[in-house]
């Protein structure tokens, strides 16, 4: 636990950083163009790039490469040097090639993900940016593999601070584009306008890749171009990463269906689109990113590590330990989601082009997301089970019915609900669906380790909410004081409430899981303290 813990927390004071940096990127993104037409342009062009990377690299880089990588290290005579030199090499080919084609596919692309009629100014924009944005493939895939190396060498540390660099450059940009005037009326935005916001946006990426390769030379890794494909091994992970590919075709055809849905949306009712779904996904994903993912990225190699030595105990342990940690926070911060969604999103989007009206309904979509926060971490976690043991068939099926489930209720609550409430429905149908699959990769997991501990940590969790039930309590009598006895949920109001519900409230959170005797946040207390007495 205590190592866990100290992984943990260098992990996550940079996520922590990266995501406050990113906070303020959206901030200042919000304040320059809006969520509405200009908005959703922009992020639809912003996600297809990390769609295509999902695609072809970051969700094989979690469940193939960094287990062979791993195995490459405890096997070859060079520890796995030459095997890492060859995966860089092919990797950064491969993707430039990859950009090339997307760049000129980009029309078909923004058609893909998007309702927009060909020739609309919502489309046209779209497809520039995304020209500017989508060489960006090449330095962010190359990065991302130079992360998995240093997390295999246990270096958690630069891959956590690389994308501080890459908020800060994109912030940047954005105070230019206010700065020398830039259109925050998408029938007003110039050619240069676009290229600004597309090209600075990828300069962010190429600067992240950057620090990434930098650390790779600190550690020793000497990078050597290498051609002889034949030792690559790609056959293997080819037997291994198809089955992790067809998981993220399904998820990316959700994805299609999500964005296509939500577009369709924003036509109608301005501000209820893409960018109100994307800003409000972005603050759902926060606690799992600072939290969620930091934990996961130190247990992964672990569970690889003791499943390649037949240490299923080991493995029941970690995945246990990993569990309620992440739960121990998770559970107080969902409840709060639900509750404080407006007055979070309202002091960071209802600036400038945005309104407050707009941001309220940010807000509004993210207390949705708040019920999915538990289901979608534990659904992580199950599925690095799967691939701690290689196996990378299993999730595919798990993300498929997962996938299913939420393309049908989605479909079902836009068919049933009015368009400004459309984008709330997908955030409802994202969050039954994921807790279906949690339970569904449960029992699949379980049988595969022979027990996870379930009646454990049930009772572990039951306990956490029933500490963070005092929490959720002073939350909503905040947010009844601010709306019923003040005027609404202003921008000073919204940090009040916060300071109240959201500061207080964890503060009492910590005191009562304290004395209930919780002990992962004992153990989170006592290394606070630890630090604040040196």
């Amino acid at each position: 636990m205590s190592r866990m813990l100290r992984a943990g927390a260098i992990m996550a004071a940079g996520t922590m950083v990266s995501r406050v940096t990113g906070f303020v990127r959206t901030m200042v993104l919000a304040y320059a163009i809006g969520t509405r037409a200009l908005g959703d342009s922009y992020n639809a062009a912003y996600a297809i790039p990390y769609s295509i990377l999902d695609l072809l690299l970051l969700g094989v880089l979690s469940s193939v490469v960094v287990p062979m990588i791993v195995r490459a290290q405890q096997h070859d005579p060079d520890g796995g040097r030459a095997y890492e030199q060859r995966l860089l090499t092919i990797s950064a080919v491969a993707l430039i090639a990859v950009a090339v084609v997307a760049v000129f596919g980009a029309p078909l692309l923004i058609d893909l993900y998007t309702d927009w009629d060909a020739g609309s100014d919502k489309f046209e924009a779209a497809v520039m940016l995304a020209r500017f944005i989508l060489p960006q493939l090449a330095f962010f895939g190359v990065g991302a593999v130079a992360g998995a190396i240093l997390n295999t060498r246990d270096r958690y540390g630069a891959p956590m601070w690389a994308p501080v660099v890459n908020n800060l450059v994109v912030i940047g940009v954005f105070l230019i584009y206010v700065m020398v005037g830039g259109a925050r009326d998408i029938g007003q935005v110039t050619t240069g306008d676009l290229v600004l916001l597309g090209l600075g946006t990828t300069a962010g990426i190429v600067a992240q890749a950057a620090i990434l390769i930098v650390a790779l030379k600190r550690v020793g890794f000497a990078f050597v171009p290498r051609f002889d494909v034949r030792n690559a091994r790609l056959g293997e992970m080819g037997k291994a990463g198809v089955w992790t590919i067809g998981y993220v075709i399904v998820t990316q055809l959700g994805f299609m269906l999500t964005t296509n849905l939500a577009s369709a949306a924003g036509d109608v009712v301005d501000g209820h689109g893409i960018s109100s779904y994307t800003l409000a996904f972005q603050l759902f994903q926060l606690p799992y990113g600072v939290i969620g993912v930091s934990v996961i990225t130190a247990m992964l190699p672990r569970m690889s590590r003791a499943v390649g030595e037949g240490r299923l105990d080991d493995v029941r342990s970690e995945f246990g330990s990993s569990v309620r940690l992440i739960c121990s926070l998770m559970v107080p911060v969902s409840l709060l989601l639900m509750v404080l969604g407006p007055a979070i999103a309202v002091p960071i989007y209802g600036h400038g082009a945005n309104s407050v009206a707009d941001a309220v309904y940010i807000g509004n979509v993210l207390q949705v997301y708040g019920l999915a926060l538990v289901p979608f971490a534990l659904f992580q976690l199950l599925l690095r089970v799967f691939y701690s043991f290689g196996d990378t068939r299993t999730p595919v099926f798990i993300g498929a019915g997962t996938t299913a489930v939420n393309a049908l209720l989605m479909v079902v609550f836009n068919a049933l609900l009015p368009a400004r409430y459309a984008v709330m429905g997908l955030a409802l149908a994202y969050a039954i669906a994921y807790a279906l699959g949690a339970l569904g990769a449960w029992w699949l997991a379980s049988r595969r380790v022979r027990g996870l501990g379930g009646w454990t940590i049930g009772m572990a969790l039951t306990r956490m909410y029933l500490a963070a039930m005092p929490t959720a309590v002073v939350a909503l009598a905040a947010v009844w004081v601010a709306t019923g006895v003040f005027t609404g949920l202003g921008f000073v109001n919204s940090l009040i409430v916060l300071a109240v519900g959201g500061g207080l409230g964890l503060l009492l959170y910590l005191g009562v899981a304290h004395r209930m005797r919780i002990p992962e946040v004992n153990s989170i207390v006592g290394m606070v303290a630890g630090r604040v007495g040196r």
